[in-house]
Protein backbone atom coordinates (compact mmCIF):
# COMPACT_ATOMS: atom_id res chain seq x y z
CA UNK A 1 0.00 0.00 0.00
CA UNK A 2 1.29 3.60 -0.78
CA UNK A 3 -1.11 6.61 -0.77
CA UNK A 4 -0.85 10.54 0.42
CA UNK A 5 -2.31 11.78 2.70
CA UNK A 6 -3.95 15.64 3.20
CA UNK A 7 -2.91 15.71 6.97
CA UNK A 8 -5.73 18.07 8.52
CA UNK A 9 -7.97 15.67 6.90
CA UNK A 10 -6.07 12.49 8.93
CA UNK A 11 -5.83 14.02 11.70
CA UNK A 12 -9.44 15.01 11.91
CA UNK A 13 -10.50 11.35 11.23
CA UNK A 14 -7.86 9.96 14.08
CA UNK A 15 -9.18 12.36 16.13
CA UNK A 16 -12.97 11.44 16.28
CA UNK A 17 -11.49 7.39 15.72
CA UNK A 18 -9.44 7.47 18.67
CA UNK A 19 -12.24 8.03 20.93
CA UNK A 20 -13.55 4.39 20.59
CA UNK A 21 -10.12 2.96 20.87
CA UNK A 22 -10.00 1.67 23.75
CA UNK A 23 -6.43 2.07 26.50
CA UNK A 24 -6.93 -1.33 27.69
CA UNK A 25 -7.71 -4.58 26.41
CA UNK A 26 -6.70 -7.92 26.55
CA UNK A 27 -7.12 -8.09 22.31
CA UNK A 28 -4.12 -5.80 21.23
CA UNK A 29 -5.18 -5.47 17.77
CA UNK A 30 -8.57 -2.89 19.17
CA UNK A 31 -5.47 -0.68 20.11
CA UNK A 32 -5.43 -0.52 16.72
CA UNK A 33 -7.04 1.56 13.59
CA UNK A 34 -7.10 -0.44 10.07
CA UNK A 35 -7.06 1.32 6.85
CA UNK A 36 -7.96 0.39 3.87
CA UNK A 37 -7.74 2.32 0.43
CA UNK A 38 -9.44 2.32 -2.46
CA UNK A 39 -9.06 3.57 -6.01
CA UNK A 40 -9.54 7.65 -4.83
CA UNK A 41 -10.01 7.65 -1.63
CA UNK A 42 -9.12 5.95 1.67
CA UNK A 43 -11.73 3.96 4.55
CA UNK A 44 -10.16 4.40 8.39
CA UNK A 45 -12.09 2.04 10.83
CA UNK A 46 -11.63 1.54 14.92
CA UNK A 47 -13.89 -0.20 17.30
CA UNK A 48 -13.45 -1.41 20.92
CA UNK A 49 -16.27 -4.62 20.07
CA UNK A 50 -19.58 -2.66 21.25
CA UNK A 51 -19.06 1.05 19.00
CA UNK A 52 -17.06 0.84 15.51
CA UNK A 53 -16.44 3.75 13.54
CA UNK A 54 -15.89 3.37 9.62
CA UNK A 55 -14.58 6.92 7.81
CA UNK A 56 -14.27 7.63 4.11
CA UNK A 57 -10.89 10.08 3.58
CA UNK A 58 -11.36 11.99 0.06
CA UNK A 59 -8.25 14.26 0.68
CA UNK A 60 -6.15 11.70 -0.70
CA UNK A 61 -3.82 10.44 -3.56
CA UNK A 62 -3.75 6.42 -4.22
CA UNK A 63 -0.59 5.36 -5.92
CA UNK A 64 -0.92 1.62 -4.88
CA UNK A 65 -4.22 -0.15 -2.86
CA UNK A 66 -3.89 -2.14 -0.28
CA UNK A 67 -4.57 -2.57 3.83
CA UNK A 68 -2.63 -1.84 7.16
CA UNK A 69 -3.66 -2.40 11.03
CA UNK A 70 -1.03 -0.45 12.93
CA UNK A 71 -1.32 1.49 16.79
CA UNK A 72 -3.85 4.36 16.98
CA UNK A 73 -2.23 6.30 19.53
CA UNK A 74 1.34 6.10 17.45
CA UNK A 75 -0.11 6.40 14.23
CA UNK A 76 -2.56 10.09 15.55
CA UNK A 77 0.77 11.18 17.52
CA UNK A 78 3.13 11.30 14.67
CA UNK A 79 -0.18 12.93 12.71
CA UNK A 80 -0.88 15.18 15.37
CA UNK A 81 2.79 16.84 15.28
CA UNK A 82 3.46 16.71 11.99
CA UNK A 83 4.14 20.27 10.26
CA UNK A 84 3.97 18.38 6.72
CA UNK A 85 0.66 18.82 4.48
CA UNK A 86 0.67 16.16 3.20
CA UNK A 87 2.30 12.65 4.46
CA UNK A 88 2.79 9.46 2.70
CA UNK A 89 1.99 6.07 4.45
CA UNK A 90 3.79 3.25 3.12
CA UNK A 91 3.18 -0.29 4.28
CA UNK A 92 4.11 -4.05 3.50
CA UNK A 93 4.66 -7.20 5.65
CA UNK A 94 2.71 -5.60 8.95
CA UNK A 95 5.30 -2.63 8.58
CA UNK A 96 3.71 1.31 8.30
CA UNK A 97 6.42 3.90 7.20
CA UNK A 98 5.02 7.34 7.24
CA UNK A 99 7.04 10.11 5.32
CA UNK A 100 6.96 14.02 5.61
CA UNK A 101 9.21 16.44 4.67
CA UNK A 102 11.71 16.36 7.14
CA UNK A 103 10.68 12.74 8.89
CA UNK A 104 10.52 9.28 8.73
CA UNK A 105 8.85 7.13 11.40
CA UNK A 106 8.48 3.44 10.88
CA UNK A 107 5.61 1.43 12.68
CA UNK A 108 4.97 -1.99 13.63
CA UNK A 109 1.68 -3.30 12.69
CA UNK A 110 -1.00 -6.39 12.96
CA UNK A 111 -2.12 -8.53 10.59
CA UNK A 112 -4.82 -7.17 8.62
CA UNK A 113 -7.08 -10.26 8.25
CA UNK A 114 -7.43 -10.75 12.17
CA UNK A 115 -9.04 -6.83 12.52
CA UNK A 116 -12.96 -6.99 13.29
CA UNK A 117 -15.00 -6.64 10.77
CA UNK A 118 -16.67 -2.86 11.18
CA UNK A 119 -20.09 -2.33 9.91
CA UNK A 120 -21.07 0.68 7.02
CA UNK A 121 -24.32 1.65 6.40
CA UNK A 122 -26.28 -1.01 3.56
CA UNK A 123 -29.68 -0.17 2.38
CA UNK A 124 -32.33 2.26 3.52
CA UNK A 125 -32.80 4.28 6.40
CA UNK A 126 -35.46 3.73 9.28
CA UNK A 127 -35.45 7.86 9.98
CA UNK A 128 -33.61 10.33 9.29
CA UNK A 129 -33.10 13.37 11.63
CA UNK A 130 -30.65 17.13 10.82
CA UNK A 131 -27.51 16.18 12.48
CA UNK A 132 -27.74 19.59 14.39
CA UNK A 133 -31.25 18.73 16.21
CA UNK A 134 -29.30 15.64 17.03
CA UNK A 135 -26.60 17.36 18.55
CA UNK A 136 -28.64 19.83 20.40
CA UNK A 137 -31.15 17.62 21.48
CA UNK A 138 -28.26 14.82 22.72
CA UNK A 139 -26.62 18.21 24.82
CA UNK A 140 -29.64 18.85 26.57
CA UNK A 141 -30.18 15.17 28.30
CA UNK A 142 -26.52 13.37 27.94
CA UNK A 143 -25.19 15.04 30.94
CA UNK A 144 -28.36 13.26 33.13
CA UNK A 145 -27.35 9.85 32.30
CA UNK A 146 -25.85 7.38 34.90
CA UNK A 147 -22.09 7.52 34.54
CA UNK A 148 -21.74 3.89 37.10
CA UNK A 149 -24.67 1.96 37.79
CA UNK A 150 -25.36 -1.61 37.92
CA UNK A 151 -28.89 -0.84 36.29
CA UNK A 152 -27.36 -0.70 32.46
CA UNK A 153 -30.90 0.82 30.92
CA UNK A 154 -30.21 4.48 32.81
CA UNK A 155 -26.25 4.24 31.24
CA UNK A 156 -27.84 5.41 27.88
CA UNK A 157 -30.67 7.61 26.27
CA UNK A 158 -33.94 6.28 25.59
CA UNK A 159 -35.31 7.60 22.15
CA UNK A 160 -39.12 7.49 22.03
CA UNK A 161 -40.69 8.11 18.58
CA UNK A 162 -43.96 10.18 18.49
CA UNK A 163 -45.09 11.31 14.90
CA UNK A 164 -42.38 13.52 13.51
CA UNK A 165 -40.96 13.65 16.62
CA UNK A 166 -38.37 12.38 18.84
CA UNK A 167 -38.04 12.00 22.99
CA UNK A 168 -34.71 11.94 24.03
CA UNK A 169 -34.48 10.72 27.51
CA UNK A 170 -32.12 10.29 30.24
CA UNK A 171 -31.66 9.64 34.38
CA UNK A 172 -29.25 8.73 36.94
CA UNK A 173 -32.07 7.91 39.35
CA UNK A 174 -31.73 11.76 41.23
CA UNK A 175 -33.02 13.77 37.80
CA UNK A 176 -34.34 13.43 34.83
CA UNK A 177 -34.02 15.28 31.53
CA UNK A 178 -36.23 14.63 28.53
CA UNK A 179 -35.53 17.21 25.02
CA UNK A 180 -37.94 16.43 21.70
CA UNK A 181 -36.43 17.55 18.49
CA UNK A 182 -38.19 17.06 14.77
CA UNK A 183 -37.39 14.33 12.40
CA UNK A 184 -36.58 14.64 8.83
CA UNK A 185 -38.51 11.65 8.45
CA UNK A 186 -40.70 9.39 10.55
CA UNK A 187 -39.96 5.72 10.63
CA UNK A 188 -42.57 2.91 10.16
CA UNK A 189 -45.29 1.81 12.95
CA UNK A 190 -43.00 -1.40 14.03
CA UNK A 191 -39.33 0.66 14.56
CA UNK A 192 -41.53 3.52 15.80
CA UNK A 193 -43.07 1.23 19.03
CA UNK A 194 -38.91 -0.33 19.68
CA UNK A 195 -38.06 1.67 22.51
CA UNK A 196 -34.41 2.17 22.01
CA UNK A 197 -31.63 2.96 24.49
CA UNK A 198 -28.37 4.17 23.04
CA UNK A 199 -25.46 4.48 25.34
CA UNK A 200 -24.14 7.52 26.18
CA UNK A 201 -20.57 7.54 24.81
CA UNK A 202 -22.19 6.79 21.48
CA UNK A 203 -24.54 10.02 21.79
CA UNK A 204 -21.41 11.77 22.87
CA UNK A 205 -19.55 10.50 19.49
CA UNK A 206 -22.31 12.49 17.60
CA UNK A 207 -21.78 15.64 18.92
CA UNK A 208 -18.14 15.20 17.80
CA UNK A 209 -18.94 14.94 13.97
CA UNK A 210 -18.51 18.10 12.46
CA UNK A 211 -21.58 19.50 11.30
CA UNK A 212 -23.33 21.97 8.97
CA UNK A 213 -26.69 23.19 9.15
CA UNK A 214 -27.50 20.97 5.94
CA UNK A 215 -25.94 17.52 7.33
CA UNK A 216 -28.59 15.02 8.28
CA UNK A 217 -27.87 11.62 9.60
CA UNK A 218 -29.56 8.11 8.76
CA UNK A 219 -30.56 5.79 11.14
CA UNK A 220 -31.05 2.18 10.48
CA UNK A 221 -31.76 -0.71 13.56
CA UNK A 222 -30.28 -3.74 12.85
CA UNK A 223 -30.61 -6.71 15.39
CA UNK A 224 -29.50 -5.33 18.64
CA UNK A 225 -27.43 -2.47 16.67
CA UNK A 226 -28.06 1.35 15.41
CA UNK A 227 -26.19 2.58 12.80
CA UNK A 228 -25.80 6.25 11.95
CA UNK A 229 -24.83 7.55 8.85
CA UNK A 230 -23.72 11.07 8.08
CA UNK A 231 -21.25 12.59 5.26
CA UNK A 232 -18.74 10.18 5.26
CA UNK A 233 -19.00 8.88 8.76
CA UNK A 234 -20.68 5.88 10.06
CA UNK A 235 -21.06 5.13 13.63
CA UNK A 236 -22.52 1.19 14.65
CA UNK A 237 -23.30 0.36 18.57
CA UNK A 238 -24.80 -2.06 20.26
CA UNK A 239 -28.19 -1.09 21.97
CA UNK A 240 -28.19 -0.79 25.46
CA UNK A 241 -30.35 -4.15 27.01
CA UNK A 242 -32.58 -3.80 29.75
CA UNK A 243 -35.74 -1.25 31.14
CA UNK A 244 -35.98 2.16 30.94
CA UNK A 245 -37.83 3.25 34.15
CA UNK A 246 -41.54 4.59 33.57
CA UNK A 247 -40.56 8.34 33.77
CA UNK A 248 -43.39 9.60 32.65
CA UNK A 249 -44.97 8.51 36.45
CA UNK A 250 -42.41 11.13 38.18
CA UNK A 251 -42.95 14.09 35.90
CA UNK A 252 -45.41 16.48 38.22
CA UNK A 253 -48.25 17.89 36.46
CA UNK A 254 -50.17 18.85 39.39
CA UNK A 255 -47.72 22.10 40.94
CA UNK A 256 -49.17 25.61 41.64
CA UNK A 257 -46.20 27.07 42.64
CA UNK A 258 -45.14 28.99 39.30
CA UNK A 259 -41.66 31.26 38.43
CA UNK A 260 -40.36 32.47 35.70
CA UNK A 261 -36.63 33.09 35.86
CA UNK A 262 -33.73 34.66 34.07
CA UNK A 263 -31.46 31.62 33.15
CA UNK A 264 -27.97 33.64 33.11
CA UNK A 265 -29.04 34.97 36.73
CA UNK A 266 -30.28 32.30 38.55
CA UNK A 267 -26.66 29.98 37.41
CA UNK A 268 -24.73 32.55 38.78
CA UNK A 269 -26.96 32.60 42.05
CA UNK A 270 -26.42 29.19 42.08
CA UNK A 271 -22.78 29.10 41.56
CA UNK A 272 -22.23 32.02 44.03
CA UNK A 273 -24.37 30.13 47.03
CA UNK A 274 -22.38 26.95 46.24
CA UNK A 275 -18.72 28.66 47.06
CA UNK A 276 -18.76 27.47 50.60
CA UNK A 277 -20.28 24.30 50.51
CA UNK A 278 -18.14 21.15 51.60
CA UNK A 279 -18.85 17.29 50.69
CA UNK A 280 -20.52 16.80 53.39
CA UNK A 281 -22.81 19.37 53.14
CA UNK A 282 -23.32 19.39 49.45
CA UNK A 283 -26.40 21.30 49.05
CA UNK A 284 -27.99 24.82 48.50
CA UNK A 285 -31.11 25.86 50.24
CA UNK A 286 -33.57 28.13 47.61
CA UNK A 287 -36.52 29.97 50.09
CA UNK A 288 -38.87 31.69 47.52
CA UNK A 289 -41.32 34.42 49.48
CA UNK A 290 -43.54 37.16 48.23
CA UNK A 291 -41.45 38.94 45.06
CA UNK A 292 -38.09 37.80 46.53
CA UNK A 293 -35.78 34.64 45.97
CA UNK A 294 -32.81 33.42 48.23
CA UNK A 295 -30.12 31.41 47.71
CA UNK A 296 -28.08 30.04 50.56
CA UNK A 297 -25.06 27.23 51.37
CA UNK A 298 -23.24 26.87 54.04
CA UNK A 299 -20.67 24.36 55.69
CA UNK A 300 -20.30 24.22 59.58
CA UNK A 301 -16.08 24.11 59.03
CA UNK A 302 -16.17 27.13 56.64
CA UNK A 303 -19.11 29.46 56.82
CA UNK A 304 -22.20 30.20 54.92
CA UNK A 305 -22.96 32.47 51.73
CA UNK A 306 -26.04 34.11 50.50
CA UNK A 307 -27.80 35.35 47.37
CA UNK A 308 -30.70 37.72 47.30
CA UNK A 309 -33.04 37.61 43.68
CA UNK A 310 -36.14 39.82 43.14
CA UNK A 311 -39.04 37.24 41.53
CA UNK A 312 -42.55 37.85 40.86
CA UNK A 313 -44.42 35.40 42.96
CA UNK A 314 -47.20 35.96 44.92
CA UNK A 315 -47.52 31.95 46.22
CA UNK A 316 -47.00 30.41 49.43
CA UNK A 317 -43.85 30.45 51.04
CA UNK A 318 -41.82 27.42 50.29
CA UNK A 319 -37.90 26.33 51.30
CA UNK A 320 -36.43 23.52 49.31
CA UNK A 321 -32.98 22.25 49.14
CA UNK A 322 -31.15 21.06 45.92
CA UNK A 323 -27.52 19.27 44.70
CA UNK A 324 -25.90 23.15 43.30
CA UNK A 325 -24.27 20.96 40.76
CA UNK A 326 -27.44 19.65 39.18
CA UNK A 327 -29.15 22.84 38.94
CA UNK A 328 -25.81 24.63 37.13
CA UNK A 329 -25.67 21.39 34.84
CA UNK A 330 -29.32 21.82 33.49
CA UNK A 331 -28.76 25.53 33.43
CA UNK A 332 -26.27 25.07 31.25
CA UNK A 333 -27.88 23.65 28.74
CA UNK A 334 -30.99 25.66 28.48
CA UNK A 335 -30.96 28.08 25.16
CA UNK A 336 -33.30 30.25 26.17
CA UNK A 337 -32.75 33.48 28.09
CA UNK A 338 -35.52 32.34 31.11
CA UNK A 339 -37.17 29.34 32.21
CA UNK A 340 -39.90 28.26 34.51
CA UNK A 341 -39.24 26.68 38.03
CA UNK A 342 -42.07 25.08 39.33
CA UNK A 343 -42.55 23.60 43.22
CA UNK A 344 -44.55 21.00 44.69
CA UNK A 345 -44.07 20.46 48.80
CA UNK A 346 -40.20 20.32 49.56
CA UNK A 347 -40.07 16.38 49.48
CA UNK A 348 -41.25 16.38 45.85
CA UNK A 349 -39.56 16.89 43.08
CA UNK A 350 -38.60 20.32 41.07
CA UNK A 351 -39.53 20.68 37.67
CA UNK A 352 -38.09 23.19 35.27
CA UNK A 353 -38.83 23.86 31.64
CA UNK A 354 -37.57 25.86 28.28
CA UNK A 355 -40.19 26.18 26.07
CA UNK A 356 -42.81 23.42 25.07
CA UNK A 357 -39.70 20.65 24.14
CA UNK A 358 -37.73 20.81 26.79
CA UNK A 359 -38.16 19.48 30.63
CA UNK A 360 -35.76 18.76 34.07
CA UNK A 361 -37.25 16.81 36.95
CA UNK A 362 -34.73 17.29 39.77
CA UNK A 363 -35.19 15.62 43.17
CA UNK A 364 -34.35 17.36 46.34
CA UNK A 365 -32.22 17.09 49.32
CA UNK A 366 -32.92 17.10 53.20
CA UNK A 367 -30.50 19.69 54.32
CA UNK A 368 -31.48 18.73 57.78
Amino acid sequence: MKVNFNRAALSEVLGLLTSVVPSRTPKPILRCVQITTGKKDARICATDLEIGINCLVHEVQVEEAGEVVVPADRLAAIVRESVDEVLSLEAAEGTCEIRGADSHFTIYGQEPGQYPTVPGFDGDANMEIALSNLQAGSDQCLFATARESSRYAINGVLWEIKGKKLMLVATDGRRLARCRVNLASAPDEKIAATKIIVPAKTMGLLDKIGSTDKDKVAVKLVDNQILFSCADVVISSNLVEGNFPKYEDIVPTDYEKKLTLSTEAVLSAVRRSALLTSEESRGIKLSIGKDSMVFSGRAPETGDAQVDMPVDYKGEPIEIGFNPQFLIDVLRVIKKPEFELELGQQDRPGLIKSGSDFLYVLMPINLG
